[in-house]
């Protein structure tokens, strides 16, 4: 009898793991306790370890045939399955030549060891068509009653890097909308946004860069939302879910005026990561700005967001390499140079004004000095008096030919 087994459930052996990948191992055990005083007639203890992708919704009524007959709510289902992976495990079976096994009262585990596919997997999710799902199924088989079934879910990643160069690159949009008609028409509202990068983490804020001009004769709120979409495919038809998970408003911007945003944030609530690999759902993300105008249809821009499960590292990774090389090798610069560099000498400070009329020749000297020379006398002595010394070398530079 089936209420004879109190406990069967499947325990993994690390409880506080949350989310694994492809290639690592999934492992645990299956729990089986026996009441007290009675025994238990088991065939074997089975587990399958399944992952897949699954997706349906219907797309409405359809009228009879016939103009008489009544209309017939009759829904038409789109639906399509992808497997990534099953995994089937034989954990205790009856030896050969034997009907069954008896276990008696008390506990028993039945321990697992499930490596992923090293396939890339996608994400697992739950959305309003479809689900992305991951699951461990333990069958407990009896030969004189039904079967029992136990299931564990588990959650897959399938990371999503946001220093990926491709991620780090900014977005920027803009739009402009002209309020009223023909003669009525009272001026133009535009926005200008910019991010500086397209990816993103869950608990990260979003930094926005934009300009809300409103020259119309309206006042206008402008506002920024993350917006999620899900898209689902089954038998060529696509069906679509837009959900709002994030919004800021910003100030009242009366007509004629301006309102700059110099990096106004948006946090990012838990949400799940971007999927994109996956051919039958797809989960992204959209940054949207928007002018609420009264009386008219807002005016918004969208810009693509994906949202990773690997963290910013705060350095462009084009550059990350090079910077790290410069500074290892530019360390020892730090401890020779002075903390504030010393300005250099005046030049009165260096040779006096009573020192220079001493050295300078007399108007006859300097005759006699030109002749011998063959140039102005006063341009030797300033190259050779008053500049500094040059540089050392070894190898004389001006060297004196006997």
């Amino acid at each position: 009898m089936a209420d004879k087994v109190k406990v069967f459930c499947i325990m993994f052996n690390n409880e506080d793991k949350r989310e694994y990948s492809a290639g690592e191992v999934l492992s645990g055990h299956v729990v089986v306790e026996v009441s007290t005083g009675v025994s238990v007639q088991i065939k074997a203890v089975k587990i399958s370890t399944r992952g897949c992708a699954q997706v349906c919704w219907g797309e409405g009524t359809r009228q009879a045939s016939s103009p008489s007959s009544a209309a017939i709510a009759n829904t038409s289902s789109q639906c399509e399955q992808v497997e990534y992976f099953s995994i089937s495990q034989t954990l205790k079976e009856t030896p050969d030549g034997e009907e069954f096994i008896s276990l008696d009262e008390g506990h028993y585990e039945f321990p697992f060891h499930v490596e992923l596919t090293q396939m890339p997997l996608v994400t697992s999710f739950k959305g309003k068509y479809g689900s992305v799902c991951y699951e461990v199924t333990a069958v407990l088989q009896r030969p004189l009653n039904q079967d029992q079934t136990v299931n564990r879910e588990f959650s897959v990643i399938s990371h999503v890097d946001v220093n990926s160069p491709w991620l780090l690159s900014s977005v920027s949009t803009n739009n402009k909308k002209m309020i009223g008609c023909w003669i009525f028409t009272s001026g133009p509202i535009s926005l200008n946004v910019n991010i500086n990068r397209r990816g993103y983490c869950n608990g990260e804020s979003i930094p926005i860069y934009a300009v809300i001009e409103n020259c119309s004769s309206r006042l206008i709120v402008p506002k920024a939302a993350i917006y999620q979409i899900q898209t689902f495919m089954a038998n060529g038809k696509t069906k679509s879910h837009t959900k709002l998970v994030a919004s800021v408003r910003g100030n009242h911007i009366p007509s004629g005026c301006t309102d700059t945003w110099n990096g106004k944030t948006l946090k990012i609530p838990p949400v799940s990561a971007s999927i994109l690999n996956s051919s039958v759902i797809r989960v992204e993300y959209s940054l949207a700005v928007m002018a609420q105008i009264p009386g008219a249809k807002k005016l918004k821009v969208e810009l693509p967001i994906v949202i990773g499960s690997i963290p910013y590292n705060g350095i462009d990774s084009r550059s990350s390499s090079l910077s790290s090389h410069f500074s290892m090798d530019m360390s020892w610069l730090a401890l020779a140079l002075p903390e504030v560099p010393e300005a250099p000498p005046n030049y009165a400070d260096v040779v006096s004004e009573e020192e220079f009329e001493l050295h300078s020749p007399s108007y006859s000297q300097s005759e006699e000095l030109e002749r011998q020379l063959g140039g102005p006398a006063f341009a030797y002595i300033q190259e050779f008096r008053f500049q500094p010394p040059p540089l050392y070398s070894e190898v004389d530079s001006h060297p004196v030919h006997s």
